[in-house]
């Protein structure tokens, strides 16, 4: 494998904690949009993909393969409680 390649799939799989980062925090806004966060829509979104990208490392390690179920749900899981966590949710 290139690095090119090496580039493709590392980027392929990281792929999904952008996503869900970015979707968690703009629909964040869109759902809750009064209250004050911890932190600015940009750090959100940097905590968490870094978030979701260890999840998705740990699946990998954990079940030994990439895109299982159980990984993808333990993504959500886990962005879903940060972004809970980021925005102080329990003051609702």
């Amino acid at each position: 494998m290139g690095p090119l390649d090496a580039l493709y799939h590392a980027v392929n799989f990281m792929a999904p904690a952008a996503a869900l980062a970015l979707l968690l925090v703009l629909g964040g806004r869109w759902i809750r949009p009064k209250g004050q966060p911890m932190f600015m829509w940009r750090a959100q979104i940097a905590i968490n993909f870094v978030v979701g990208c260890a999840v998705l490392v740990a699946g990998l390690v954990v079940l030994g393969r990439d895109g299982k179920m159980l990984t993808y749900a333990a993504l959500v899981l886990a962005c879903a409680s940060c972004q809970w966590v980021l925005v102080r949710g329990w003051r609702a």
